[in-house]
């Protein structure tokens, strides 16, 4: 992302909604940890800290977007491509001191049971990476309904066992769901016909 006020607004609202959720971040302390005005934060978000949440999260989706496909581009299989998303969140989350998990949890949480531009950023997120994880089952050959569950399964997995890792401070959850993913992926792998 380029160094513009407005990118410097988005990357710290990034930071500050996955570290403390959307409750906890004032508009204040994003321009703050900007460097930044509050006038600037409300001209580029005149709709305030909500329009500034959704411009964040979608910036982490896009974050979160680049390591799943790095991670599933790294192994042609696709169960081993799993377990190298897991190892690889759990690598980050370790280094983060435990504090940088899911970019979209906190946020979708605190907004459930509504029907704001919050909740819909945050779906959005997660249909987009359970794409990324379908596509790669597709081009390993599964069909479209099972790479569908699957991927869906893989998300919901690697998102819980996420904030399972941060509570703990352990990357074991991660790397214990990495292994059962990879083990559910190959149970369903296509076998030669004989």
């Amino acid at each position: 992302m380029q160094n513009t006020t407005r990118d410097r607004i988005v990357v710290a609202a990034a930071r500050l909604l996955q570290r403390q959720g959307y409750v906890g971040t004032g508009i204040k302390q994003i321009a703050n940890e900007a460097q930044a005005t509050l006038g600037s934060v409300y001209h580029f978000f005149p709709g305030g800290k909500e329009t500034v949440a959704v411009a964040a999260i979608a910036h982490s989706s896009a974050e979160f977007a680049a390591l799943l496909r790095g991670a599933l581009a790294g192994e042609e299989d696709p169960a081993e491509a799993v377990l190298a998303c897991s190892r690889q969140l759990a690598e980050e989350l370790r280094r983060s001191g435990w504090i940088d998990g899911c970019p979209v949890t906190a946020a979708a949480l605190e907004t459930l049971g509504t029907d704001s531009e919050i909740q819909r950023a945050c779906a959005d997120a997660l249909r987009d990476w359970t794409a990324l994880v379908h596509d790669k089952l597709l081009t390993a050959g599964f069909d479209a309904a099972t790479a569908q569950e699957i991927a869906g399964t893989v998300i919901s997995t690697l998102e819980g066992a996420e904030v399972t890792a941060q509570v703990n401070r352990s990357e074991e959850p991660l790397h214990a769901a990495g292994r059962q993913l990879a083990r559910l992926v190959r149970s369903y792998e296509l076998r030669p016909a004989g």
